[in-house]
This record gives C-alpha cells, sequence and structure tokens, in this order.
C-alpha cells in the first residue's frame, strides 16, 4: 500500500510501506563550526528496521539516505543568514545573488529608519527578527526588531555604570554583536555581562561576569569580544591566569573548560580547519594563538604586540591555510601559512608589511586577494594585497576608515562618516557604481545583509534597505 515519510522537514512519498525517522544517532555538520547532532530511529509501517526482513531493509536503504540528505540540507537552509559578528562563516561575506548593480542618485529604497541609542554594536539576523544592542543612560539594551517593520518586539535592560579608569571617549559602546543559536541569544556589554535570552521573548535565561566574577583582562574602553558558538558551548576571549579563553554550556552557563594565560584584546574568535582539524582563532595581547575549541588546549601562537595592547581587527583565514592578521598602532599585518604534520600545528611566516595597518574595521578575502581599509590616525586607504606575498595591488584613495561585506561579486561599503557605496574591484583599482551619504552620525558598525535587505546603523539610528533590482 502507499505511505509517506512524515517530519518536521516535509513529506515524500514512496510505495511499499510508511517510513518514518524518530530517534538514533545522527550528526551533520554546523553552521558556526563543529557539527549539529540530532536522534534518527527507522521504522516501516511502525516495525523497528531491526525486526524487517534483509530484503526489506536493502529495499528502504537507499530511500532513508536520500531523505536523510535532504533532512540535512533542510536543516542548513533553515539556518539564519547573519547569526553571528561578520554572518555565517565570520568571513563578512555573502551567498546572495541578484543584488542591483547600482543604485538611484538618491541611494537603494529605503525600507524604514528608527531612533536607536548609542553603540557600535552590530545587527544579526534570524526570520523576521533582527537583534543588536545599545545604550541608554546607565543601562545597556538588548533589542529584538521587527526586520520587516523596524518596530521593537521586545528589549531586554540591565545596569550597566562603566567602571572606574574606563575610558568611552570614542563611544558609550555596546561593541560585542549577539549571537544566534538555535533559540537561544547570546550578548556582551562593555564591563563583561555575558546573558543568554530567549530569541523569541527575550527572557534572561542565565548569565555570568566576564570581569566581576573571572576577574578578566580590563580594557578601558569596554569589552568587544563578540561571541562565537561551537558544538554545545559558547566561546569568548576573557584573559588572564588558566582564562584566556573560557567555553560555558549554551544550555546553563556553567564552565565547559577555561585555558590558557594570555592577556585580552578586544579582538573577535574565529573558527577555522586545518587539514581536517577544527581550530579556535584568537587575536589576543600577545599575538594570535590557534586552541582545540573542544578543551582550550593550546596548538600554536605566534608574536604580534601593538602598544596598549590594541589587536582589534578579526583575522581572516583561507582555503589555502594562510592565516592574515593585521593592526593599527605603528604595527602593521602578517600572513602566516599553518601545516599539520603528525597533529603538530607548523607555523611559516610568509611576509609582514607595516604599511597595512587595519585599525578598528574588518577585512575580506576574495581570491587571492584581501581587502582592507587601512591606516593609523593619517591618511587612510582601501587597499587589495596578495594574500601570498603581501604586495599592495593597489591603494584607493578618497575613503575615511570603513567596514563592508562582500556579496554577489560586489563591495557594499559603509565609511566612517556615514556614505554608503557599491563598488566592485579588477586588477586596476575600485570601481565605485554607487555612493550616497545616509547616515549622520559616527558609523563604525559592519553592515549586514540578509537577502537583499541590508541592515545598518550608525551611534542613534538602524535603517533597512533594499538592495535588489528596483531597490
Amino acid at each position: 500500500m502507499a505511505g509517506s515519510f512524515v517530519s518536521r522537514l516535509g513529506r515524500s512519498h514512496y510505495p511499499n510501506g510508511q517510513l518514518s525517522i524518530a530517534s538514533s544517532r545522527y550528526s551533520v555538520p554546523g553552521r558556526q563550526g563543529g557539527f549539529e547532532s540530532g536522534d534518527i530511529l527507522l521504522t516501516i509501517d511502525g516495525k523497528p528496521v531491526s525486526a524487517l526482513s534483509l530484503v526489506q531493509i536493502q529495499r528502504m536503504f537507499k530511500l532513508f539516505w536520500v531523505i536523510f540528505f535532504l533532512a540535512a540540507g533542510s536543516l542548513s537552509a533553515q539556518s539564519p543568514e547573519w547569526p553571528q559578528w561578520g554572518g555565517s562563516n565570520r568571513n563578512f561575506k555573502s551567498e546572495v545573488k541578484g543584488l542591483a548593480g547600482n543604485w538611484p542618485v538618491a541611494g537603494p529604497r529605503q525600507l524604514w529608519s528608527r531612533p536607536l541609542g548609542e553603540g557600535y554594536s552590530a545587527i544579526v539576523g534570524d526570520g523576521d527578527k533582527l537583534f543588536t544592542m545599545y545604550r541608554l543612560g546607565e543601562k545597556e539594551v538588548v533589542i529584538a526588531v521587527d526586520s520587516n517593520t523596524g518596530k521593537t518586539i521586545w528589549e531586554y535592560s540591565y545596569d550597566a555604570p562603566f567602571l572606574e579608569k574606563m575610558n568611552m571617549g570614542n563611544g558609550p559602546g555596546p561593541h560585542s554583536t549577539p549571537l544566534v543559536v538555535a533559540n537561544r541569544l547570546f550578548a556582551v556589554g562593555v564591563t563583561g555581562k555575558l546573558l543568554c535570552l530567549d530569541k523569541q521573548t527575550g527572557k534572561a535565561l542565565w548569565s555570568r561576569e566576564l570581569w566581576k566574577e573571572f576577574k578578566g583582562t580590563f580594557i578601558d574602553t569596554g569589552y568587544a569580544c563578540s561571541p562565537i558558538a561551537y558544538r554545545d558551548t559558547v566561546i569568548l576571549t576573557v584573559g588572564g591566569a588558566g582564562q584566556a579563553v573560557m567555553a560555558f554550556q549554551q544550555k546553563d552557563g556553567t564552565i565547559a573548560w577555561k585555558k590558557q594565560d594570555f592577556a585580552n584584546a578586544p579582538s573577535s574568535p574565529v573558527i577555522i580547519n586545518v587539514s581536517g582539524q577544527d581550530q579556535l582563532v584568537v587575536f589576543m595581547a600577545p599575538g594570535p594563538a590557534g586552541l582545540d575549541p573542544l578543551n582550550g588546549a593550546l596548538l600554536w601562537s605566534y608574536p604580534h604586540t601593538t602598544q596598549w595592547d590594541l589587536n582589534i581587527s578579526t583575522p581572516v583565514w583561507g582555503d589555502d591555510n594562510l592565516l592574515f592578521v593585521s593592526s593599527a598602532y605603528g604595527v602593521g599585518s602578517r600572513v602566516l601559512q599553518l601545516t599539520r604534520v603528525d597533529n603538530r600545528t607548523n607555523i611559516k611566516e610568509l611576509w609582514f608589511n607595516n604599511r597595512i595597518r587595519v585599525h578598528k574595521d574588518n577585512a575580506v578575502r576574495v581570491g587571492n586577494l584581501i581587502y582592507a581599509s587601512s591606516g593609523d590616525f593619517g591618511p587612510t586607504f582601501f587597499i587589495a594585497v596578495e594574500a601570498r606575498t603581501g604586495q599592495i595591488i593597489w591603494q584607493e584613495r578618497g575613503l575615511p576608515k570603513a567596514s563592508f561585506i562582500y556579496a554577489d561579486g560586489k563591495f557594499i561599503i559603509l565609511d566612517e562618516d556615514g556614505d554608503l557605496a557599491l563598488a566592485t574591484a579588477s586588477p586596476a583599482g575600485l570601481k565605485f557604481h554607487s555612493r550616497v551619504p545616509l547616515l549622520k552620525n559616527n558609523a563604525w558598525t559592519v553592515p549586514t545583509l540578509i537577502g537583499t535587505k541590508l541592515y545598518i546603523r550608525d551611534r542613534k539610528n538602524m535603517m533597512a534597505l533594499e538592495l535588489g533590482p528596483g531597490g
């Protein structure tokens, strides 16, 4: 008799009975490093597979795997498009296609705009909700916004008075960007308060104090690291003896592990894979280091120190096992080649260039080139650098410091003065297709792209734009 496979992922018909999947272990690649796991039990007409004949099992074997991989693909497709700092892969790149090649003179179509409040926290999104943070007086606020209208869905506020000796002259924060994992939202404020909230309601599930409770490295401009997920943990840099990096269980905030002795820096970590091994790369005060994200064990480290211990920009990883790190404050950039031999990670510095100085903004690698806004406190250039050699291919003048993302072969650039630009790169340089002033206040926050909708903010306001054809 005819039957069907039914689950929350969909329905598939087959001719010989009813197939259902319930509970046994499975593991599929996760969106944020590591693997997502769950349970599967295969039954036919209500009978466990173990109770069926060999012929029946063989008949259903191919169908089961087709369904399994369709389910795994569906799980991946349902993951948020921009769930964390830097997007799904923390590389500031989107797989979205179909963006307009230029904009009207007045700029892309504005969907909505709203006041928000102080802060540099970037915007993350999941379905019809956006999440970010802002400051109001002595309180910090985590906010969920309707992505279609800009209206507030919920807010969670908490007391966060500045600590003694904090220097917030460049802005009161928050600096860190929230992280979406399943139904949980993780957020950290400038005083190191880590929150886990229910994504749907904003209800606090648990919290930890990275500075007050663990005595993490004090950074006078405020805590800035954006959390990262690995399997069932959320990981942050903290700083201090035996706790430079800490992993907390996502479900209840208990400590999964804490390791290493580095002093902290404002940069955010990334997960990379070196010849089959997942590694957590942290950019601490002494320089970059690679840790085992399962237990915090040190795999490698390399010196890269700056004045005031301010390594800020996020490291950039390439599929050719090249790691780019960059800082301002008189230092520069280097590329490290990582290889694994006999379960040991080896490091080779391919180049160092003190003319390439990414300060607080991000860098993006496309093909063999690394693009970034380079400059300390003098002139700033948008540059293209050959990843393997460090050769500066070109420098574009006329842009203030800027953060940017890459999608559909285009750069979407937001400079600190609030001008938004659409550009493409070639060996000859950067070609601007559109450029328009949109934001009025200090705009240090990297844009967020979800589908063809772009979300931007400055220290006071938040805006949604349509970048698709006709936008």
